[in-house]
């Protein structure tokens, strides 16, 4: 299992990178940099929450601490960068935040190691990989203009982490059913993405 969390996002990023294309996108180097040093960071730090038992401590811990913020926060730091015009070129939400999360992967594998949890040693990276993929597809397709997808791209955007979150609780407190729906409602975004890149590879 920590083999997995350790080779679950680098392999995903370079499945992501073959069915999209290898073009290059800005912002490589400093997500890789920026991704090593909050890693470093958090590692030192520990748990910014106490998670508690099972109740909301938990979810709010799991929202900061373990599943949504760490996969959330390459994505904002990507738009403030191209905000600020610190990188310009081709942006690419999702494989910054993929390349982000590669050495965060790498130091909650060893740290999570001793636990040998499944939760978070399997559904957490996935659910990493839910939320940097799903996230920026639905990112896309607010900038369609047309009202109605916007609303929807809009509440996506809000869902899938928050699915993401639940998932995990749900997974942690033993209730299976519901963790395995909120898990659908989290990667459903991103498989159909990987789909959608398929197709148009194969064109």
């Amino acid at each position: 299992m920590s083999l997995f969390c350790l080779l679950w996002i680098p392999l995903f990023y370079l499945f992501w990178r073959t069915i999209t294309g290898n073009n290059a996108f800005a912002g490589g180097v400093w997500a890789l940099l920026l991704g090593s040093i909050v890693a470093l960071i958090q590692f030192f730090l520990g748990y910014l929450l106490d998670p508690g038992g099972f109740a909301f401590s938990r979810w709010a811990s799991a929202w900061i601490d373990i599943v949504t913020m760490p996969a959330l926060t390459p994505l904002l730091v990507y738009l403030l960068l191209i905000a600020l015009k610190i990188i310009s070129g081709n942006v690419d939400f999702t494989n910054f935040a993929l390349l982000w999360l590669i050495p965060g992967a790498a130091i909650r594998a060893i740290s999570w190691s001793s636990q040998s949890d499944p939760i978070l040693l399997v559904l957490v990276p996935v659910l990493w990989a839910a939320i940097a993929v799903g996230v920026p597809f639905f990112i896309t397709l607010f900038q369609s203009g047309h009202l109605a997808i916007a609303i929807s791209s809009f509440l996506g955007i809000l869902i899938v982490p928050f699915s993401a979150t639940c998932s995990y609780w749900a997974f942690f407190s033993q209730k299976t059913l519901w963790g395995f729906l909120f898990l659908l409602a989290s990667i459903a975004p991103m498989l159909v993405s990987l789909l959608l890149s398929f197709i148009r590879a194969n064109e």
